[in-house]
């Protein structure tokens, strides 16, 4: 299963329907019709192949969300190229390895982004690439594809180390899409918002994709704000929103009656990319009367897991194995293990990537017998429904026993004045590792005496936090995941081998 078929369900059979308008950050606008992003396309194909790239090749791309993105993608699948996309917020160290790791022909970036590009790849500024593809021919050019032509290379998060490049195909994107425009009953008359960057599997695979499969309308901001989010809301009048925790945390800031307003028309809200708080949602569902759908997927795997769109979308949950994927929980031997035990999350199905690019080793250690290790930590209720419980690299053994970090967080977010809560290990001479939570707090509302009285009549002892850690702000990667390494060590945190 190739992309361009499915994408000419509108790129050519909807060619005369408005398709997108695009914001930048200065408040200029500009609308386009799926023809118009057709044309767009293969007068940029047509400059990439004359600019010598082939089928296979590398061609990256480090760009805020802009309409240069989607030419990129569309004419990268008739080319059939391999799409690098690189997070925005990266930097020397970080582009430095990605572009070396991945080594693409071009990196495409704006004028104000190129000054952090290293001199080692051939950079090609984004308006002045697309000045030069507008005089070129309008005619399609493609090359033959399958499911398993690779598509794109993405790079892991990295917060714990160097990241890896997961070499998706063109069948993952597919799958990952149609299974989602089925399950989410998305159709031509939904008005997409999307504020998540399109570096991004949550914005690219879902986002980007459900809108092309489905040929609905699609607002694109360069990222989201949350002063302008209202604004945003109530002129574009959106049935779909695609979001992570951090934004709909901020969008519980806004008045009741706005709210309501918005929630009124919004069909669908999604969250994904890290861990959704309970309270969140529940707050959320009151204010906006809208109930958040959290799902669960990977940059290896796109989406493996939702709560159901016609369904209870159960708070704290990520729901069950979506159409295209089976899921198993096992043990640390690769056993399955019974409902209601703690395993590791291993998946299987057409939405898991072919493997780690140049990476052999890292490839053969998370697949097993074609089950996909995900690292991710999880129980699955008797009825079906799956919860998270952290990275397996996060699990905390005190004194013999396991720590979820997760549990913790969520019981911490439930307490008055505690904003922002994230759980770490801390070395420990007697018990080996001791919790520790970090914590952005509201100063006029959070008593940390009181605090740990609750938490006494809440949690086990062993899963006490030993030392509270006020931050200004918990670091995380530019979809929220919490960069643990990051943070500061505790002053209380006894040294390791003490």
């Amino acid at each position: 299963m190739s992309l361009l078929p499915l994408f000419d369900l509108s790129l050519r059979a909807r060619a005369a329907r408005p398709a997108l308008e695009c914001e930048s950050a200065d408040g200029r606008r500009a609308a386009y019709t799926f023809g118009d992003l057709e044309i767009r396309s293969n007068r940029l194909a047509h400059l990439l192949r004359a600019r010598g790239l082939q089928r296979g090749d590398r061609l990256a791309f480090f760009l805020q969300n802009r309409v240069e993105v989607i030419d990129l993608w569309l004419a990268g699948v008739k080319l059939g190229l391999i799409v690098v996309p690189i997070n925005v917020l990266y930097r020397e160290r970080e582009l430095t390895h990605i572009l070396r790791d991945a080594a693409p022909t071009a990196v495409v970036t704006s004028r104000e982004l190129a000054g952090f590009v290293s001199g080692e790849v051939p950079i090609w500024e984004v308006d002045a690439l697309a000045a030069e593809a507008s005089g070129a021919p309008d005619e399609r050019v493609a090359v033959p594809a399958d499911a398993d032509t690779p598509m794109a290379l993405i790079y892991t998060s990295g917060t714990t180390g160097a990241a890896k490049g997961a070499v998706l195909t063109q069948g993952n994107f597919a799958t990952n899409a149609l299974t989602l425009v089925t399950a989410w009953d998305v159709t031509a008359a939904d008005r997409y918002l999307a504020t998540l960057p399109l570096f991004h599997v949550h914005g690219l695979a879902n986002g980007l994709h459900i809108w092309l499969f489905s040929g609905c309308h699609m607002r694109l901001l360069e990222r989201f704000e949350h002063l302008k989010a209202p604004v945003w809301f109530e002129e574009y009048r959106p049935t779909l929103f695609f979001g992570v925790p951090a934004m709909y945390v901020r969008l519980l800031e806004l008045p009741p009656e706005v709210a309501r307003s918005i929630g009124s028309r919004l069909r669908l809200a999604v969250s994904g990319s890290a861990p959704l708080p309970a309270e969140v949602h529940e707050r959320f569902r009151q204010l906006y009367g809208s109930v958040i759908l959290e799902r669960y997927g990977m940059t290896e795997t796109l989406m493996n897991v939702g709560n159901p769109y016609a369904g209870e979308r159960r708070p704290g949950t990520v729901g069950f194995p979506l159409a295209h994927v089976a899921v198993k929980i096992c043990d640390e031997a690769g056993a399955p293990v019974a409902d209601g035990t703690t395993g590791e999350l291993w998946v299987k199905g057409p939405n898991v990537c072919a493997g780690y690019w140049r990476r052999p080793e890292a490839t053969a250690a998370a697949w097993v017998d074609g089950w996909f290790r995900t690292g991710d930590i999880g129980v699955r209720a008797p009825d079906g429904y799956i919860t998270l419980q952290g990275r397996r690299s996060d699990l905390i053994i005190s004194g013999g026993f396991n720590i979820y970090p997760r549990e913790i967080e969520e019981v911490l977010l439930e307490q008055p004045g505690v904003r922002e809560a994230t759980v770490v290990g801390a070395p420990d001479p007697v018990r080996g590792e001791v919790p520790v939570a970090y914590l952005v707090v509201d100063p006029a509302a959070f008593d940390e005496t009181a605090l740990g009285q609750r938490l006494r009549t809440q949690l086990a002892s062993f899963k006490q936090p030993r030392a509270f850690v006020r931050v200004a702000a918990i670091p995380r990667t530019a979809l929220g995941k919490v960069q643990k390494h990051l943070l500061p060590r505790p002053a209380s945190a006894p040294a390791a081998g003490a």
